[in-house]
């Protein structure tokens, strides 16, 4: 499918430059969340169909990041997801994060320090350097959400691989636009109502099999199971021998909303969103003095830029003191037009 095609299945208000804090829903995800809404009102259905579309998501998702089905795990939110991870780190353990990570993917690490496990922050372009003989695991995003730095992914995983430290990757800035590979990484992790244009409240985990036969599946339930209909009561333990076994059982309608969302992120390929929103960016960046960058996101430093933009109804973000514009699959040459319009900087 098309940029242009899929444009035509989103109704954004014009001047939505604020993917970076949620993205919008397609037509298909809209409707079928809704759809499922009033069958949930009415008592028109069981919930099975809505399960079904957790296992329709969990391999949309494998395809969008390379991954095999059986190494997704599905969950809520990044720090419920980090959690099996971070609790199964040994004591002793020495975990780097950049100083500027998002505190979902930095407060697990840091409230290990009670059992010992030692967080050296530092600052995230110089992430790789930092990994040395004494560095256990590496804890990073692939793409900062204040400022939108793509990190060296290539340089971070030798230098842990040199220093055989194990690397857990934050993919939520990232997933729907920048190509990843999950594979690279002993644990990826991503929530979807960003750039996967899905409902608050689903996520994915991936693991390598041999990393995940050191985590203990603490938060398993019934949908952990191994047949999850067939594990409603009573011993004996029969979770999942693949990464359903670290499942948290899924919020219904949230995964009926986002099974059509990544479907539509797959049709139209993350290849051909990642160079339409790095185009519009490097727009905006012009527009602003900025050299082009690799990424979807702006940050800069554009003073009195959240009231000029509001005055002009473009929503974007400050963060960190700087202004953040983020651009994706619905956004146009008229949505930056109005951006660089609003603050003054149109010829």
């Amino acid at each position: 499918m098309r940029i242009e095609e899929a444009q035509k299945l989103f109704t954004p208000d014009p001047g939505w430059l604020n993917t970076a804090s949620y993205g919008l829903p397609p037509t298909p995800a809209w409707e079928a969340m809704q759809a499922a809404l009033q069958d949930w009102r009415c008592g028109r259905t069981s919930w099975k169909p809505w399960g079904e579309a957790t296992s329709q998501a969990r391999a949309v998702f494998a395809r969008l990041v390379g991954a095999s089905g059986s190494d997704v795990s599905v969950g809520a939110q990044v720090s419920q997801m980090l959690g099996t991870v971070v609790a199964s780190v040994a004591p002793g353990s020495r975990v780097l994060v950049p100083e500027e990570e998002f505190t979902s993917n930095l407060f697990p690490w840091l409230a290990q320090r009670d059992h010992g496990v030692e967080v050296r922050t530092v600052p995230a372009a110089r992430l790789a350097e930092y990994v040395d003989a004494q560095t256990d695991l590496v804890a990073f995003s692939l793409v900062q959400s204040a400022t939108g730095e793509v990190a060296d992914v290539d340089a971070i995983v030798e230098a842990a691989r040199a220093a055989g430290a194990v690397t857990v990757a934050d993919a939520t800035q990232a997933c729907g636009w920048l190509p990843v590979d999950a594979t690279r990484f002993d644990a990826l992790v991503a929530v979807a109502y960003k750039w996967l244009l899905s409902p608050r409240g689903t996520g994915f985990l991936v693991t390598r099999p041999e990393f995940r036969e050191r985590l203990v599946p603490s938060q398993a339930g019934w949908w952990a199971g191994e047949d999850p209909h067939a594990s409603y009561y009573g011993p004996p333990l029969r979770l999942a021998s693949d990464a359903r076994r670290l499942d948290i059982s899924p919020a219904w309608f949230s995964w009926v909303g986002t099974a059509p969302a990544l479907e539509l992120i797959e049709q139209v390929g993350v290849g051909a969103i990642h160079d339409h929103n790095v185009r519009l960016a490097n727009r905006f960046r012009a527009a602003l003095g900025l050299q082009p960058g690799n990424s979807a996101v702006v940050s800069a430093d554009v003073p009195g830029a959240e009231e000029l933009l509001a005055r002009a109804g473009v929503r974007a973000a400050v963060r960190g003191g700087q202004l953040r514009a983020s651009f994706h699959l619905y956004s146009t040459d008229d949505d930056v037009d109005l951006a660089i319009d609003a603050l003054g900087l149109g010829g």
